[in-house]
């Protein structure tokens, strides 16, 4: 069954879309964010396994879970059975729902290295990773994979039935091959085949911007959840377009740019608590980006969020909206004023 009527093993899943892992990305902050809004499962930021066996503290630090962003992931890579299993039991100390195995990404720092998207040049491999960690932890184990290495090297299909062979609970597949990177166009047909081809639940990724594309993914490809990456850069209220979309039939309301601003703060607010504000606002200036991408006359403000230093220099910038007119005065109630403490409150995010 698709949406929220699906369960990864044995762990519930309560709607239609889920938020892709992004390395620098999908940290804590924006994961909390977007289970707000309706994200029915989050995954975390990849994580090393050796580096978790070699007791790194910055891989340790990637696997902290909340108790606000379940059911939540997270998200091993590695290419040695052995360490994987490892890894995977010493992830457990931090309660995941779900553990994945990254088995798609195309950096050539990952895939370079035998790990992520290489390891479907060996299915055979796969299938003992999945066993490896199937093997060690009590918890649904799934995969995130690519349509294949290149052209030459479509698989998918091949590796998500050898996933599931040996114990994988849920696929999720990215419609393109390593090769394509991040264009031309995800291929929704290979989703439909591996949908086709596996008992397990099968999760879409590729191409999926708006409500409308997650519903024609899944009318497309008959896949039990969409899994959405870039779609949810500076837009984590996509999850909640989606759920009215396709849980209501109707669309939701458009969000007003001070709703946007008042979102991008709180966002920004949890990095700093979570991180420390001099970490926090290093990366806060790509959210801060793409918070203003799309909007018409923002391109100062884009220009100037590669700069910004401090919370203090974020709500300046914020400011600096209301000067330009992009952020007007609430009419009848429509939209509030600008309130670097109201968080997402006023955006009435879909419960879960």
């Amino acid at each position: 069954m698709t949406g929220d009527q699906m369960k990864i093993g044995n762990v519930q899943i309560n709607g239609f879309a889920a938020l892709a892992p992004m390395a620098g990305v999908t940290d804590r902050a924006f994961r909390e964010l977007c289970v707000g809004f309706g994200a029915a499962y989050v995954m975390g930021e990849m994580v090393s396994a050796k580096g978790l066996v070699y007791q790194s503290e910055k891989s340790r630090e990637l696997l902290v879970l909340s108790r606000e962003e379940r059911p939540a992931a997270v998200q091993l890579f590695g290419n040695e059975p052995e360490v994987m299993a490892e890894a995977a039991r010493i992830a457990m100390e931090y309660e995941p729902d779900i553990i994945d195995i990254n088995m798609g990404c195309p950096a050539p720092k990952i895939a370079g290295n035998g790990c992520g998207s290489a390891l479907m040049k060996d299915p055979a491999l796969c299938g003992r990773l999945v066993k490896a960690v199937r093997d060690a932890v009590s918890v649904p184990v799934t995969v995130k994979i690519r349509k294949g290495w290149d052209s030459r090297s479509v698989n998918a299909v091949e590796v998500a039935q050898i996933c599931e062979a040996n114990g994988a609970d849920a696929v999720a597949v990215h419609g393109r091959t390593r090769e394509q990177q991040y264009m031309p166009p995800a291929d929704w047909e290979i989703i439909r085949r591996v949908k086709k081809a596996l008992r397990i639940p099968v999760i879409g990724n590729g191409d999926v911007t708006d409500a409308a594309g997650a519903a024609r993914m899944m009318e497309q490809t008959g896949c039990d959840l969409v899994m959405i990456g870039r779609g949810a850069l500076g837009n984590p209220w996509i999850f909640q377009e989606i759920a009215m979309l396709i849980g209501h039939d109707r669309p939701s309301m458009p969000i007003s740019m001070a709703e946007r601003i008042s979102v991008l703060l709180r966002h920004i607010a949890g990095m700093c608590e979570y991180k420390g504000e001099a970490l926090a606002m290093r990366e806060a200036r790509k959210h801060a980006a793409w918070y203003f991408k799309g909007i018409k006359g923002a391109a100062s403000l884009r220009k100037q969020a590669v700069s910004l230093e401090t919370y203090e220099d974020l709500i300046a910038l914020c400011r600096q909206a209301e000067i330009l007119g992009l952020c007007p005065k609430p009419h009848q109630g429509a939209s509030r004023p600008l309130d670097p403490s109201a968080g997402t409150q006023s955006l009435h995010p879909v419960s879960q």
